[in-house]
């Protein structure tokens, strides 16, 4: 038996030590819910989560665009159901300005109603979005979806219609059978372009629909690799608690067996 060197205390004391880190480490995974506390824990899967986290935000941020440009679409066809809806008056106005039974003082007052639709038509095509012009041929946007794909949308000009702008500078004073020829024309173009609306509305929301899959299942996968699990690191936290424990009363205990010597002297 030696007393210098206590090879039993080292032992009891490395393994002591082994167990508070493998102790401290388990509270730090508990206390934060991450797997990963540094980069030492899981070196792979750090840089797995992190270019995983790189996508998750391109594809919230992409959404977050396919949302907007879902918005400004549907206010565009709210803009256009209110020149739909001007443009059936007009139609009605010319017919009813062709009676020959109207006075010029009457058909003088549908002109009047004539001129004020086309006022509130010029209004909505003028409209804008967030500072953003609703129509023009400026309005066919690539809308960034995030991860190097975008959506493409149509184009929405009511207003530059050929049929359009001849109704539009239509007068039922000076010929109502042309303005309805012309009005109706224009409402068969107007058509078109709510249907482009639409069917930018629907590309728009199945877009937005799989960036909103891709982003669940990112980030379940970036769970996977970055989330601890609760139930499995109690039970370790539990087991390094009771070896802490155990390794300091072993600490002790060979800490004292030196003075048994004592009794050979």
């Amino acid at each position: 038996m030696v007393i210098n060197t206590n090879i039993a205390a080292l032992t009891s004391a490395n393994n002591l030590d082994n167990s508070t880190n493998a102790l401290n480490a388990s509270l730090a995974r508990l206390s934060s819910g991450s797997k990963i506390v540094s980069a030492s824990d899981d070196p792979a899967g750090l840089a797995e989560s992190m270019q995983l986290s790189e996508q998750i935000g391109e594809t919230n941020a992409g959404n977050a665009n396919v949302s907007n440009a879902l918005a400004f679409s549907q206010t565009q066809d709210g803009y256009l159901q209110q020149v739909s809806a001007a443009l059936n008056q007009m139609a009605s106005l010319a017919v009813s300005a062709q009676d020959p039974t109207k006075s010029t003082a009457e058909v003088a007052d549908y002109q009047s109603q004539f001129a004020a639709l086309i006022s509130t038509i010029n209004s909505a095509v003028g409209q804008t979005f967030n500072g953003a012009a609703l129509f023009g041929a400026a309005t066919n946007f690539t809308v960034a979806a995030g991860n190097g794909t975008s959506v493409s949308m149509t184009a929405i000009d009511p207003a530059g219609g050929a049929n359009m702008k001849k109704a539009l500078a239509d007068s039922l004073s000076t010929s109502a059978a042309t303005a309805q020829t012309d009005v109706e024309a224009a409402i068969t173009e107007l058509a078109t372009a709510r249907g482009n609306v639409g069917a930018n509305e629907e590309q728009l929301t199945y877009a937005g629909n799989e960036l909103s899959v891709m982003s669940t299942n990112l980030s379940a996968a970036n769970s996977t690799i970055t989330d601890v699990d609760v139930a499995q690191e109690s039970t370790n936290y539990a087991k390094e608690q009771i070896l802490v424990q155990s390794g300091t009363a072993m600490l002790a205990q060979a800490n004292a067996n030196p003075q048994t010597i004592l009794k050979l002297l």
